[in-house]
């Protein structure tokens, strides 16, 4: 009797794994289908990759001498091409403050471009901030009982329906095509975004907490506060800097719209298509890859301190030294 019991359990287990192999299978050939049927609906195939291939490399190859004569007024206004615009600049520093108050240079000089898309991205999202907080905080349905966290659940989906390149177009009639347009985009963008990030934290926290507060005999918004909020403080830093992150990369793509900045520099110099647009405009993508990563890499480092135990035994000046300390930043060194 037992060996035929345990005969019974083996023959089960086989049937679920076959039946899970050929599910397996079948899900493999329905994506690769779709995948498929999606690239003969759009028309692309694998002929006129080829075909298209030796053109493509040859304008990568225009690419792969960036010219920074563009970098400062000053270095367009002398001609200084290359690399040597750098050496120019660093050896000229006044330069560098004469050309990030040009302004009215933001889409044709680097710095100015590369300090407008900085400022649309922290902008934007400090703007965002009490909003997405409000939002995120009444959408969950620890705070608010359901349905009625759904209105604001349902707000934070609709602005998140809509992606940050239509919402600058929305905002037009405000400020036209402009960095001040970006900025308000990304703000409401960040509500989205954001709020509904703070929302899924705040549906993971511990009731213990919450209902040590209560039994105090707090207030709903003293609850709210010292009891969910205070829990997941860190993270709503944490996806803040992380959303930060987001927000710059978002700022260079609206500037390609004309909404100011880097992504328009490169856009103006690749749409006139002069003998040097390209080596111009692969600066303009250096300086770009130098934004983005700077960014990514001071967020980490902060977002680094906030983790538990981190900063314990040290003093605030100890933590700010720590976050420009290029070994943890290599991670050649044990935070």
């Amino acid at each position: 009797m037992a060996t035929s019991n345990i005969q019974q359990v083996k023959e089960r287990i086989e049937r679920k794994r076959r039946t899970k192999r050929l599910v397996s299978i079948f899900g493999v050939i329905t994506v690769l289908a779709l995948t498929g049927l999606g690239m003969t609906y759009v028309g692309f195939t694998l002929a006129e990759l080829v075909r298209q291939f030796p053109v493509w490399l040859d304008s990568v190859t225009k690419f792969l001498s960036p010219d920074f004569v563009d970098l400062t007024a000053a270095t367009k206004d002398k001609g200084i091409g290359g690399f040597d615009a750098i050496v120019y600049t660093l050896t000229h520093p006044w330069t560098v403050s004469e050309a990030a108050f040009a302004t009215d240079s933001s889409g044709s000089i680097l710095i100015p471009a590369a300090i407008t898309t900085i400022i649309v991205g922290f902008t934007g999202t400090v703007i965002g901030f009490p909003m997405a907080l409000m939002f995120g905080v009444l959408g969950s349905e620890r705070v608010t009982p359901f349905p009625f966290n759904f209105m604001f659940r349902g707000v934070m989906s609709t602005i998140r329906a809509v992606p940050a390149l239509v919402w600058v177009f929305i905002f037009i009639a405000l400020f036209g095509i402009s960095a001040k347009s970006a900025i308000v985009a990304i703000a409401v963008d960040t509500i989205g975004n954001l709020g509904r990030l703070f929302t899924d934290e705040l549906e993971e926290i511990d009731d213990g907490p919450i209902e040590a507060i209560n039994s105090t005999g707090a207030s709903r918004p003293q609850t709210v506060v010292f009891g969910m909020l205070s829990q997941v403080s860190t993270s709503f830093i944490a996806w803040t800097l992380y959303v930060l992150e987001i927000n710059t990369r978002i700022a260079i793509s609206l500037g390609v719209v004309g909404a100011g900045g880097l992504g328009q520099y490169i856009k103006l110099k690749l749409q006139f298509g002069t003998p040097d647009a390209y080596a111009q405009a692969a600066a303009g993508l250096l300086m770009v890859v130098l934004i983005v990563i700077s960014v990514e890499l001071l967020s980490s480092r902060i977002r680094a301190r906030l983790r538990p135990g981190e900063t314990e035994g040290k003093s605030f000046f100890d933590v700010v030294r720590d976050l420009f300390d290029a070994n943890k930043w290599l991670g050649t060194q044990k935070s």
